[in-house]
């Protein structure tokens, strides 16, 4: 029996086993929270690492934790040659689920679930893979490294913290993007603002606008309360707000004054284009009712820079793309305002053509114009590793040997653990044409490709340390 065809015998052996160990992963709400004395990034994300670690341990694979920051464990104790990044930690929940989004879903074709997609599914398939190679004794002289995290969600403190003491691997790669193979991954920048103002006494105006979860998350809903105007007053504004954005909107009056709900449609920030942002949209229909005072302006500002369904910056003037990396595109994602205050996070990812002068300091002067003040943030720097490079073209080799597809590479707004460790790449686990609904209600994996995920890895760890 040759390789390829024990690593899958192996697979379909052990494909309930899987399935089993990622409900008890999906079952712990691993979103960042508090920080406490050992635990950096709140409860939730380390008993998330402490469920894997026992996962680990049961497969007679020895763990260390550093610090609830990661969790590593090796396929044997040669020189490590390949390290595998992939991260447990996920995006809140939300609203607008089916069905209970902590209690994995099953049915014949996938599983469903907070995390089953991104990237707790692809994680423990890496974790199998690992499982395979040395279950099937196959011929390695070399050693892979599992590193599991617990912020790349927040920031990706948690790799810099472990990378701060050990060393990177030569080569480095994440189930945590897209098939076939991610090699270039955007920069961007964290466009973030503020403005403060004396409270008013003119009315109709905004007592408040909540809008948004994460700075990375187009928002699915959002809300505002108006005051001076009843809901009556608001309602005949609400079907051509509709017509223009494809958001629901609904309006009603309670003893702070006429709150306006809008629902949108969720999606990544490094994908705005296939949601509906509810805060955008929202924005739109404050700026058409007849609101005075410093809010409404600064609301009627933003929709001059960030227009409903303008992905690509062309209102806020940053608008630029490459032939190799493609459209930058930005997302208005957060806005909070109260009668003296606004806060806002947008997200940008960067075409490899952008600069800070030239997409930076063009927005600030954009937010100082209608009355914010930008933070003092500067664009991150792309990542770029060419295709011609070995470890690319290994990935491509075994994408194509186990789907019987033509490999390419692409492009991507979103940051995974790589984006700063040289020569690293992205390979899976998500594949070409299914929307996996990362990051929004019902996420759900395809069984299917978690199970060819693991097989994979597991050839690619074997063709990369042998």
């Amino acid at each position: 029996m040759d390789i390829q065809q024990s690593i899958l015998s192996w697979v379909e052996a052990h494909k309930a086993e899987f399935f089993q160990d990622l409900s008890s992963l999906i079952a712990v709400d691993s979103a960042k929270g508090e920080a406490l004395p050992g635990m950096p990034y709140g409860k939730g994300c380390a008993e998330v690492l402490r469920v894997a670690e026992a996962l680990l341990n049961k497969s007679g694979f020895e763990a260390q934790n550093h610090d609830n920051y990661v969790l590593t464990t090796d396929l044997n104790d040669k020189e490590t040659e390949l390290g595998i990044l992939a991260h447990l930690d996920i995006v809140p929940t939300g609203d607008g689920w089916s069905f209970p989004p902590l209690s994995m879903r099953e049915d014949e074709e996938k599983v469903y679930g907070r995390g089953t997609a991104d990237d707790k599914g692809p994680a423990l398939a890496a974790f199998y893979a690992l499982r395979a190679v040395r279950e099937l004794n196959l011929p390695v002289s070399k050693n892979c490294r599992l590193i599991l995290g617990a912020d790349e969600e927040c920031g990706s403190s948690d790799i810099r913290h472990y990378f701060a003491s050990h060393p990177v691997p030569p080569k480095t790669l994440s189930p945590d993007a897209d098939y076939p193979v991610i090699n270039i991954e955007k920069g961007g920048l964290h466009a973030d603002a503020e403005a403060h103002w004396e409270k008013e006494d003119v009315l109709p105006r905004i007592a408040w606008i909540d809008a948004g979860i994460k700075f990375n998350v187009v928002p699915a809903s959002s809300r505002a309360c108006v005051l001076g105007l009843s809901a009556a007053q608001v309602q005949p504004y609400l079907a051509s707000a509709e017509e223009k954005t494809r958001a629901k909107f609904s309006c009603a009056d309670s003893a702070q004054g006429a709150v306006i709900e809008c629902r949108g449609v969720n999606a990544h920030a490094s994908t705005p284009y296939e949601g509906v942002n509810a805060l955008t949209a929202l924005c739109t229909l404050l700026a058409a009712l007849p609101l005075q005072g410093k809010g409404a302006q600064l609301v009627r500002g933003l929709t001059h820079i960030y227009p409903h369904g303008d992905f690509y910056g062309v209102a806020a003037g940053v608008a630029q793309e490459d032939e190799v990396s493609g459209k930058l595109t930005i997302s208005l994602d957060v806005l909070k305002m109260d009668e003296e205050s606004a806060s806002l996070q947008a997200d940008c990812r960067a075409a490899l053509c952008a600069t800070d002068e030239n997409l930076t300091e063009v927005l600030r002067r954009k937010y100082a114009q209608i009355g914010f003040t930008m933070a003092d943030n500067r664009m991150y720097a792309p990542h770029y590793v060419p295709e011609d490079s070995p470890l690319v073209q290994t990935l491509l080799s075994v994408y194509e040997r186990y789907t019987g597809k033509q490999g390419y590479c692409i492009a991507i707004g979103g940051g995974t653990y790589v984006h700063s460790l040289e020569g690293g790449v992205s390979f899976g686990a998500a594949f070409p044409g299914v929307n996996n609904n990362m990051h929004g209600p019902d996420e759900f994996a395809v069984k299917e490709h978690l199970l060819l995920t693991i097989e994979m890895y597991a050839q690619v760890i074997y063709e990369l340390c042998k």
